[in-house]
This record gives structure tokens, C-alpha cells and sequence, in this order.
């Protein structure tokens, strides 16, 4: 039985996995909220309690840079070492892998509906890809073609600096460097950069549980964008799915990504309409010389959330 796992700030979804028909298939799966708990280990024990399940592989996906086999949370405050872990599973063995590393190695065996073209660009799949998802944080990661096959890579980009493309976007710079002493593209693309955007663009619009920090403003903003009923709010998502679009665009640029960009992350999901509607596109195209070049380039939704949960899995079944 394979366990796997994708460890963020905010949750930690656990799962069980066989082998069926050489497929993976997850038998039972579990969501922690992270803060709750105290490392890694504690929601293992809590998970498998009472399964009888024999683990015979394991991997886990967290969000922060992993160097020998070891990783302290980037929004997480925990220490997870892959050491201690496979110990504690009585295992020889345990990969810890970044989360977009993970997600990388999940498209792989995603089923054809759980990914949505939103730009058909050209199809080139024998290239280097690249894979960008925002939730609470935001990752960012590449799959380097190497002339056989694909090859996941884990960055940490989302903590790189903020770069304005617009003279609005260079207006939201400084209204946040005015508060915080960075300025990072995962200020403003993460599940905290919506209230950002929206006390940038209308800081007199208030509503209900903007003033209670117990209170996540994001999905408010995300329901009233979408359904057009507060114009703040409709502009907070145009405009964050337009930086979105930017970074998107960067990220192909960095890595000349021909064979496509791949948009994971709870968000997206949550604002597909807004992704759809050609503003997304148009920001990853919006570059100096090489317009012509990024407009070749297909953009692909994964509509799937347990990407990293899936990835995780995949490594360890294909692990010796």
C-alpha cells in the first residue's frame, strides 16, 4: 500500500493508494488542517489508526525547498525529514519532494477530464513545460523536457520579487512596499493577495468579515467577483488574474517553454470563468519581442485539486 501526502500551510491531505490494473487508485484519503497539528508524523498516526493498512512506499510533497531529503515549511511551521519519517513508517526509504515537484510528476497520470485547455496555442509536447499554482502560497515549478521524456523541477520562484508590467501593477507595488518590507509575487498571487488587491484598488469597500482576521476576505471577493454584484471585486479578480497571467507568461520565458503552461492550485479552480475569458492569455503574451513566441505556447487548467496528493503517489509507485 503506497501513502502519500501534499503538506501546505493551510491543509495537509493524506492518502492511501494501491496499484489496480496499473493504475493508481486511492483507497481512503483524509484532510488535516496543518496548524491544528504538530508534525507530520502525528497526522500519519492519526490517519492510519485503525487501518491495518501495510505501507509498503511513501512520499510527500511540502511546500518549501528540499535539501537532503529535508524541509522546513516554507508557510508551514514544520520540520519534515524523510529520515524521521520513513523511521517512523518502518520503511527503508521515504522521498520528500517540493509540492509543485510533486504536482509536476502528477500530470502524468491525470485522466483526460481533469485538465481544461484554455489556450490552444500549438501542441508541442516534446518540450520543456512549466507549472504554476497559487493557493496559499505560490508555487512554481518546471518540467524539463530532456529529449526522452519529462523531468519535474522544483523552484522556488514564487518568493522572486514582484515585477510590475503595468503602471497599475507598479501602483500596487508601492501600496504594498508602503506596508511590508517585501514585495514578492506570492504577496499578491496567494489566497492573502485578493484583500491586498481589493484594499489597493477601493480600501472604503468593506464587507463582512474584512475586519475580523479570523476571517479569510478571499472567498467573499471571489463570490461577489464572480457574480458581478460588487465592481471592487469584479475588478480585484481582473486584475489579480491579469498578474497572474504576467508571472505565467515570465515563468515560460525563464524556461522557454514551448510544450505548454499548466495552472494547479485551489484557486484556479475557484475562478475558471475568469481564466477563460481571455485576459489570462493575453497577460502571458503582453511581453517585450517574444509575443509572438508565448502566443505558441498552449495554457492548460488542471481542474483535478489532488494534483500533489496524486504526484506524491506516483513517485513513490515508480520509486525502486
Amino acid at each position: 500500500m503506497i501513502l502519500a501526502g501534499d503538506l501546505g500551510g493551510t491543509k495537509s491531505n493524506l492518502g492511501l493508494f494501491d496499484v489496480q490494473r496499473e493504475k493508481l487508485v486511492c483507497v481512503a484519503r483524509k484532510r488535516f488542517a496543518s496548524s491544528e497539528h504538530s508534525g507530520l508524523e502525528e497526522i500519519i498516526s492519526l490517519f492510519l489508526s485503525g487501518t491495518g493498512a501495510k505501507i509498503t512506499h511513501a512520499s510527500f510533497g511540502i511546500a518549501g525547498p528540499v535539501v537532503n531529503n529535508r524541509v522546513r515549511g516554507t508557510n508551514l511551521p514544520w520540520v519534515v525529514d524523510g529520515a524521521s519519517v520513513a523511521k517512523h513508517l518502518g520503511l527503508a526509504y521515504v522521498r520528500l519532494l517540493n509540492d509543485l515537484e510533486a504536482s509536476a510528476y502528477g500530470i502524468e497520470v491525470l485522466e483526460p477530464q481533469d485538465i481544461e485547455t484554455i489556450y490552444a496555442g500549438v501542441s508541442t509536447p516534446q518540450a520543456t513545460q512549466v507549472i504554476i499554482a497559487a493557493g496559499t502560497g505560490l508555487g512554481e515549478g518546471v518540467l524539463f523536457w530532456d529529449g526522452k521524456r519529462h523531468l519535474p523541477m522544483a523552484t522556488e520562484s514564487g518568493h522572486s520579487d514582484y515585477s510590475p508590467n503595468t503602471a497599475q501593477h507598479a501602483d500596487l507595488w508601492k501600496f504594498i512596499k508602503q506596508r511590508e518590507e517585501f514585495v514578492s509575487a506570492e504577496a499578491i498571487l496567494s489566497g492573502r493577495g485578493f484583500f491586498r488587491v481589493h484594499e489597493f484598488l477601493n480600501p472604503s469597500v468593506r464587507h463582512p468579515g474584512f475586519d475580523d482576521h479570523s476571517v479569510d476576505p478571499a472567498p467573499e471577493i471571489t463570490r461577489r467577483g464572480l457574480s458581478g454584484e460588487c465592481p471592487v471585486c469584479v475588478a480585484t479578480l481582473d486584475l489579480w488574474v491579469e498578474i497572474y497571467g504576467s508571472e505565467a507568461g515570465n515563468l515560460a520565458l525563464r524556461n522557454v517553454a514551448r510544450g505548454g503552461i499548466y495552472i494547479a492550485g485551489g484557486i484556479a479552480v475557484k475562478v475558471l470563468p475568469k481564466l477563460k475569458n481571455g485576459r489570462f492569455a493575453a497577460a502571458v503574451k503582453h511581453k517585450e519581442k517574444l509575443a509572438d513566441f508565448l502566443a505558441q505556447i498552449p495554457i492548460r487548467v488542471i481542474l483535478n485539486e489532488e494534483l500533489p496528493l496524486i504526484g506524491a503517489a506516483n513517485v513513490a509507485w515508480k520509486s525502486p
